[in-house]
């Protein structure tokens, strides 16, 4: 059995013309959407330039509700952020940049709506007590 076949919308003579769009300056072509003013904007001016320290794994946890005076990114980070999240995800999530999301987080870190969390890190051995206290647990079984 074969699958069916598409159909073209308009037959090969009056295919409508595609003209290509040139690359904007400083985008280089690759079909990238994203334009930079509108990242600037999304960030507005950052006073003093500080950045919260803040790196792809660290969790952040909303406390509050988006004010009423919050931008969209704002409030869409905000309520991404009712259960711990990553900075990564968020990013993902969003579709802006890392550095634009740091910039976001720095603003909601100074207002105090969100949390950072250090990620769970793991020890590279396990504590020799516990795992004498597992076995002695299993010998008595």
């Amino acid at each position: 059995m074969t699958p069916p076949q598409r159909r073209r919308r308009f037959p090969k003579e009056a295919a409508p013309e595609e003209h290509p769009v040139p690359p904007a300056e400083g985008q280089g072509g690759q079909g990238q959407t994203r334009e930079p003013e509108r990242l600037y904007v999304v960030t507005g001016q950052v006073e003093g330039g500080d950045r919260a320290e803040l790196d792809l794994v660290t969790l952040i946890v909303a406390c509050a509700d988006a004010p009423p005076s919050a931008q969209p990114e704002q409030s869409a980070l905000l309520r991404l952020c009712q259960a711990p999240m990553s900075v990564a995800e968020l990013s993902a999530y969003l579709n802006l940049p890392f550095s634009v999301v740091t910039v976001l987080l720095t603003e909601l870190l100074t207002a105090e709506l969100v949390q950072a969390r250090a990620p769970i890190v793991r020890s590279a051995l396990p504590d020799r007590s516990l795992l004498e206290a597992v076995m002695h647990g299993l010998q008595k079984l």
